[in-house]
């Protein structure tokens, strides 16, 4: 698998869910439901814009994700 793996492929796939999660329109529910929905939205938002900013190395068969949690990451 590691041969065909493409970790910047990756790392943009996640960027493309985060920018997909943004444009999701709420769906006609109310009450308890649409809370729901928006905070997995949120939820769903924040991890693929993590993995999104990400930079990936590959040592063998290891995938490292650095991420930079500063108040000055780029």
């Amino acid at each position: 698998m590691t041969a065909d793996f493409d970790p910047q492929a990756m790392i943009e796939r996640f960027r493309n869910r985060a920018a997909a999660v943004k444009k999701r329109n709420l769906p006609p529910v109310g009450g308890d439901e649409r809370q729901a929905f928006i905070e997995q939205a949120e939820a769903d938002f924040m991890d693929f814009a993590i993995i999104g900013d990400a930079t990936a190395e590959m040592d063998g068969n290891t995938l490292t994700l650095k991420i930079n949690f500063g108040a000055n990451a780029e």
